[in-house]
């Protein structure tokens, strides 16, 4: 079964949740870590989308290359992540709002807007020199101004702007444009950072009175801090070992862990979880998993919780099926690879069409979609096995287009908490984060309109979510439905 599902499916009734992103469910329910709702494998930090800070953000004017010129205020995001563990992030997607309370997942640059940019090694050189990598002192002091939070922040985002939306980016402090200027002049191109945590490949599969893998450990966190364990329901013997056959509780980057499953059990599947605390390294993309929504780049982060999940499926003879599902931003799509451990042909649907992979073939099956349209699919075999793959293609930066509406009234987001002042390499402030698609700002509700920076942002419609559940309740005799409206502001 395959259905794909337009940008209408932000509306949502609160009593039916809506879990999205790369989403697999297999067949036996995830326990032991604490491990998020995703693909198998895709793993590291997941978190929610916080607001724009007014302490860190300033104003910044955009030149297009058509000549259009437009105000925005830029800044840091602040994001929660999921399990504990706050994020600072910056925006690489210009023209796109963001949406507050939508979740996001950590992604390499090739599943990013980040993928064709030859710039992305720069942006992550100015990262790592900028703030707040570096703090407010020492970047005046390289400059030679006296910075302020916002204008530190105003003048690295600028920067990032310059070089992730092709425009030019100018903020409209002095100070904050020496900022962006010797960032600017200085960047030089690094190598994109590691995966906090994730496992390749995400799906195996053979025959029982086998070790199935291997299954490799990528991760950032230090020696053997990764905690490995089998999902409760396991069948009965089954193990997680390393290659020499000793059970794995722990793991570290580049090691090898398998399922052993002994002869004579039942045909089946069984999941794994890894699950570790760490910082997660800056200039890892963030894409929203719970519809369109501006691409973010990590600028901080304190200790996360980080994890991933690996399926496998086995059986005697017949089918023994494995799926693994990526983001193929280069070709604008997907890219299922499906495999057949088996001995005889395996049959499946995808989007209508039958696809047959043969006993001891992988055959890779691509899938285009369009940009910002979300997709979900679900593929099952025999003995149980069904994945189930959801999400959104988000790969490139939104085109120029009609300056960003300032007559849009905008309410502001509840303010996140404020993080720990060493997760900001110098701050001591709230570091609640923003861009164009953050709230108002400044602090204010309402029109901009008789102001100079554009609302791009998304709103909370309490008010009027308030009524329509109170006019409910008297229509419906007492049956209440409570309707919650994400929707973006200015564009």
């Amino acid at each position: 079964m395959f259905s794909v599902r337009g940008r209408g499916t932000a509306r949502r009734l609160a009593a039916a949740t809506l879990v999205s992103g790369l989403v697999a469910a297999g067949t036996i329910a995830m326990a032991g870590p604490a491990l998020a709702d995703d693909a198998p494998g895709a793993g590291g930090v997941k978190a929610k989308l916080g607001s724009l800070s007014k302490e860190e953000s300033g104003g910044v004017e955009i030149s297009e290359k058509n000549g259009s010129k437009w105000s925005v205020r830029g800044g840091l995001f602040n994001m929660q992540v999921e399990g504990g563990g706050s994020l600072f992030t910056y925006c690489i997607d210009l023209r796109t709002p963001a949406k507050h309370d939508f979740d996001y997942k950590e992604v390499g640059w090739d599943q990013s807007s980040l993928h064709d940019n030859e710039d992305a090694g720069k942006i992550l050189w100015i990262l790592e020199n900028g703030y707040p990598k570096l703090s407010t002192k020492d970047l005046g002091e390289k400059v030679g101004a006296d910075l302020s939070k916002s204008e530190a922040a105003a003048g690295t985002q600028a920067a990032i702007w310059t070089l992730s939306d092709d425009v030019t980016a100018t903020p409209k402090e002095a100070d904050a444009q020496k900022l962006t200027a010797y960032l600017l002049a200085n960047a030089k191109k690094l190598e994109e950072p590691k995966p906090s945590l994730s496992l390749t490949p995400s799906s195996v599969a053979g025959k029982s009175g086998e070790k199935l893998g291997p299954i490799t450990v990528n991760t950032n966190v230090a020696n053997d801090g990764v905690k490995v364990a089998a999902v409760p329901g396991i069948a009965a013997g089954v193990k997680i070992v390393n290659k020499a056959g000793a059970p794995v509780t722990t793991a570290s980057n580049g090691d090898e862990i398998f399922f052993d499953v002994p002869a004579g059990t039942a045909d089946g599947t069984a999941e794994l979880g890894v699950e570790a605390t760490t910082k997660v390294q800056l200039g890892r993309a963030f894409v929203s998993i719970d519809g369109p929504s501006q691409t973010l780049i990590l600028a901080g982060s304190s200790d996360s919780t980080v994890t991933a999940k690996a399926t496998a499926a086995w059986a005697k003879k017949g089918v023994i099926p494995a799926v693994t599902v990526a983001k193929d931003c280069a070709k604008g799509g997907l890219e299922v690879i499906a495999s057949n451990e088996g001995d005889e042909d395996w049959t499946f649907d995808l989007k209508g069409t039958s696809y047959t992979v043969a006993g001891g073939e992988t055959k890779t099956i691509p899938v285009k979609l369009a940009e910002d349209e979300a997709y979900n699919f679900t593929i099952t075999g025999p003995n149980g096995f069904e994945q189930t793959f959801e999400g959104v293609l988000d790969c490139e930066t939104a085109t120029p287009g009609p300056k960003p509406s300032e007559t849009t009234p905008t309410t502001e987001p509840s303010t996140p908490a404020s993080p720990s002042p060493s997760t900001t390499g110098g701050t001591t402030g709230d570091t609640t984060g923003g861009t164009t698609g953050g709230d108002t700002a400044g602090g204010t509700t309402g029109t901009t309109g008789g102001g100079d920076l554009a609302e791009t942002g998304s709103s909370n419609a309490t008010p009027m979510i308030a009524g329509i559940a109170a006019a409910l309740v008297v229509i419906g005799g007492g049956a209440v439905f409570f309707l919650r409206k994400k929707k973006a502001a200015g564009h």
